[in-house]
């Protein structure tokens, strides 16, 4: 690779050996020699914003009545100044300034339309999350539900990158045939549907995410050869790393030095998970693949951590993330509960079993700091990728005791590149669609000529 040091670099620059392909992270370098980066510029040069979208099943303590009168979920005051102390949601308070609530939203493509559909909500509602669209009742392979959120937002933003989505998933999803109540396993296996008919795979394994994100090896054989050796993605481009570097000022040198320190930490983690789980040791997961960690924890923080390396480098901008699988009985320790997730989620109406419910929830909201921190440190232009990012997550489920779909959690973190102004909590008025909310999201997105999403009744108002 000849570069020449002062030079416009591309920002498609990519670092390639022996199957290996880096993108490079955003570097001053990419901005024409000679110009200082102001924000006029940042503004001026594309850059479109990240999308990414994450769905947790089984709704929400804070949907009960109980839970609402507790606000267990949603805080009690709209507006800028409200009290996260109570809900779930206090793992956000230092970033309230990059957080929009709303709630009180219905997924009504989720409820049963006709007879025959009543007590599928668990094999139907992933499917509805980001399509507001009710799915056809079906164990073959005409599955159809609709255009998803995340896809929609690919095909009119994502062309331009090497990889127009991604779609990761923790639980597994490798179901085929029919699940129960009449539905395709798919309805529950993603979130992702690039067609009405189209539904997407998840990736559920890290080393596999790893590959699809630096090419390591060029074929199955080359990754596995490379593994046994214990030889690194980075070990086929360190000719090309040194020729880059001294073509940099010093803060692009540190940036390209902790951007692959970053690389290979991730690189080491996937490796000792993957001879941890070969060992020969009694796995709690024993079906999972190799490089999926037992730990729910350590699992979805590297799943996180991948999401941010993809982001930063531009190799994709789009990401959907499904934490659960519906009628999953995990157990979640690190929540203090230690009764599985589905049977926690049918609470019986109890007020004690209800506030433990609550607690997974928090569990889980727990878990977005540490990827809403990644992305907060990591710095484009005057602006941090979390202040050019949507992270969507929400559940298209309410009170799980009853299969509702009623005043289903949805938050919002991220600044959108400016769309979005934060520290705000918004309450719906009741009936008010979520699809009304998928509407608005996409017009903030820069998809501002549409005007029918799902079932939509018209786009709601993200301004105090």
């Amino acid at each position: 690779m000849k570069l020449i040091t002062g030079k416009h670099l591309p920002r498609r620059t990519f670092l390639r050996g022996m199957g290996t392909t880096v993108a490079l992270p955003f570097l001053d370098a990419f901005v024409p020699a000679g110009k200082g980066w102001t924000r006029g510029q940042m503004h001026a040069m594309p850059d479109p914003t990240r999308l990414v979208c994450i769905e947790i099943v089984h709704g929400a303590a804070g949907s009960t009545e109980y839970g609402a009168s507790k606000n267990l979920w949603a805080p009690a005051a709209v507006g800028n100044d409200f009290d996260l102390s109570a809900s779930a949601m206090s793992p956000l308070e230092s970033f309230r300034e990059h957080l929009t609530i709303i709630s009180n939203t219905d997924v009504r493509a989720a409820e049963a339309v006709i007879p025959k559909e009543i007590g599928g909500d668990h094999f139907r509602s992933s499917a509805t999350f980001l399509t507001q669209a009710h799915p056809k009742q079906t164990e073959s392979s005409d599955v159809h539900a609709g255009t998803s959120l995340d896809q929609i937002y690919a095909q009119a933003f994502g062309q331009d990158t090497p990889i127009p989505s991604m779609q990761f998933c923790i639980e597994n999803v490798d179901q085929a045939g029919g699940c129960a109540y009449g539905y395709s396993c798919v309805y529950t296996d993603t979130i992702s549907w690039a067609a009405p008919n189209e539904p997407l795979p998840m990736i559920r394994d890290p080393r596999h995410a790893f590959d699809q994100l630096f090419g390591a090896g060029g074929t199955q054989e080359a990754r596995a050869e490379r593994r046994r050796a214990r030889r690194s993605v980075l070990d086929f481009i360190t000719e090309e790393v040194a020729d880059l570097q001294r073509t940099l000022d010093p803060t692009d040198r540190r940036r390209m030095d902790r951007y692959l320190q970053d690389i290979r930490e991730i690189e080491r983690r996937i490796e000792r998970i993957e001879v941890r789980n070969t060992s020969g040791e009694l796995r709690e997961l024993p079906g999972a693949p190799a490089g999926v960690p037992d730990s729910f924890d350590e699992h979805v923080k590297l799943m996180f951590d991948l999401q941010a390396l993809a982001l930063e480098s531009d190799m994709t901008r789009v990401f959907s993330f499904k934490l659960g699988r519906d009628a999953s009985s995990r157990v979640y320790p690190e929540s203090g509960v230690a009764k599985g997730f589905h049977p926690s989620s049918h609470h019986g109406g109890r007020e004690s079993n209800i506030e433990e419910f609550a607690l997974i929830n928090h569990y889980h909201v727990s878990l977005l700091p540490y990827f809403l921190e990644k992305l907060r440190g990591i710095e484009e232009g005057e602006a941090t990728l979390l202040d050019k990012t949507m992270v969507i997550y929400g559940s298209p489920m309410g009170d799980p005791n009853v299969h509702n779909h009623k005043r289903c959690p949805l938050i919002v973190v991220g600044g959108a590149n400016g769309q979005l102004p934060g520290n705000l909590h918004l309450r719906a008025e009741a009936g008010t669609p979520m699809a009304n909310v998928m509407l608005a999201l996409l017009q903030k997105l820069g998809l501002e000529e549409k005007e029918r999403f799902g079932d939509s009744t018209g786009a709601f108002s993200l301004s105090a």
